[in-house]
């Protein structure tokens, strides 16, 4: 999900969690003495993933899981914009991690690498539209921490002070809506543009709004069957990036998520874009009294185009040569069906499970997510899944060098047009 570039963590299970600033600490020795006294074999988890939000809930249930398995020994490294590249980077030297991040989107990219857990606890306690992403031919080859949630995150306090009773789901009432705030000298939009990763968030909320049959238009871009310019809707995007920079805070390719996520808890911005539910953790860590809500992307006139994005878009997976393979595939069936493992994603990753009797965060996105559902409102497609990160990294670089002025609208269709056919599918 989110990645703040430049820094990377390596955090080892032991009584003191260390943070080493750096990518080239040595890896903690494997062989420790068990606190039960028992002669069960040692074993050392390389955990390579991208996501520094969850850092806390890994180490936490690193920890716990100690208490179960004094033997095993867990290293989690979070590395964090150049993770694609340092993945593949990876599986070309033969350093592979026991455990490595991909989008679901890459299920079948990765395939080769990946262990197969149809068979495994784990897999019988997904739910079932978790378990179909992560499935590629019939097998089982990742696992979600979490079930993402992709919207427009609102202060619900700054929106009253500016007099909008109803969310904007329309260009025009978002026109109305930004209107009312920069009366009241309130900045609508915070943006982390100097990430990669957001632009796609914002993209597949055009995509979703552009076909009712997102996967097949990803298809279509990825095999070059259509263009950009052949779908008015989608070009609308970027009416909606202008908009927000005109009306967000300065510089936008300077801010990145902690940027973004400070703006917008400290009260400097009134809405947060290209994010989801996983910011939520950061904005309480700043300000926990802050009154959060939802809303989908005004895409146009039809606030039937205006949705919420639900699913499962990232995926762990295990090595399927690693050396500590069965100790690996132990943790998740621990992670996913223990009591502790229920309690986990709700209550310490504050996350939805994507698990069957997972408990639910007491978290204000989560919550509104179920209001919002049960109100019907329209949950849009995981779009992100239907191309790859190769692709949308350099979609995300192709933006910024639009934002940045670098490349006119025009050039950056046609740039990503290319990138579409030659990335955007796995080969």
């Amino acid at each position: 999900m989110s990645r703040r570039k430049g820094l990377c963590t390596i955090v080892t299970a032991s009584l003191t969690i260390s943070l080493i600033a750096g990518c080239g600490a040595s890896a903690p020795s494997p062989v420790e003495t068990s606190k039960s006294g028992t002669s069960e074999k040692q074993a050392l988890i390389k955990v390579f993933v991208a996501s520094p939000e969850y850092t806390d809930a890994y180490n936490a249930a690193i920890l716990e899981y100690k208490k179960v398995k004094p033997n095993v020994t867990i290293q989690l490294e979070i590395m964090q914009s150049d993770y694609p590249t340092v993945l593949k980077t990876k599986i070309a030297t033969g350093d592979m991690p026991d455990v490595f991040q991909s989008t679901a989107g890459e299920i079948k990219q990765y395939a080769e690498y990946s262990a197969d857990l149809s068979n495994e606890p784990l897999a019988q306690a997904m739910t079932d539209s978790v378990k179909t992403s992560m499935s590629n031919e019939g097998k089982v080859l990742g696992l979600p921490i979490n079930v993402a949630m992709f919207s427009l995150i609102y202060n619900k306090d700054l929106f009253a002070d500016a007099g909008i009773s109803d969310v904007p789901k329309t260009s025009s009432q978002l026109t109305e809506a930004i209107t009312k705030l920069k009366a009241k000298g309130i900045t609508p939009f915070a943006n982390g543009y100097k990430e990669w990763w957001v632009h796609k968030h914002i993209l597949q909320q055009f995509i979703n709004a552009e076909s009712d049959n997102a996967m097949q238009l990803m298809s279509d871009f990825n095999t070059g069957k259509t263009t950009f310019k052949d779908h008015p809707t989608l070009m609308k995007m970027f009416d909606f990036v202008d908009t927000t920079i005109q009306n967000g805070m300065p510089k936008p390719l300077e801010r990145d998520f902690p940027a973004e996520i400070s703006d917008f808890a400290t009260g400097k911005a009134a809405i947060i874009t290209a994010q989801g539910a996983w910011a939520e953790s950061g904005i309480s860590k700043i300000n926990p009294n802050l009154q959060i809500g939802i809303m989908g992307y005004p895409i146009n006139e039809d606030p039937n185009k205006s949705m919420i994005v639900t699913g499962a878009d990232q995926a762990l997976r295990i090595n399927k040569n690693s050396k500590s393979l069965q100790e690996t595939k132990d943790f998740f069936n621990w992670l996913y069906t223990s009591e502790y493992g229920k309690s986990w994603f709700g209550n310490i990753a504050k996350v939805i499970p994507p698990i069957k009797n997972g408990d639910m965060p007491n978290m204000q996105m989560a919550k509104a997510l179920t209001e919002y559902l049960k109100a019907g409102g329209k949950a849009g497609a995981l779009s992100l899944n239907y191309s790859i990160d190769s692709f949308y990294q350099k979609y995300g670089e192709d933006m910024q060098a639009y934002i940045g002025k670098a490349k006119t609208k025009e050039q950056v269709i046609e740039q990503i047009q290319k990138d579409w056919i030659q990335l955007g599918a796995p080969k």
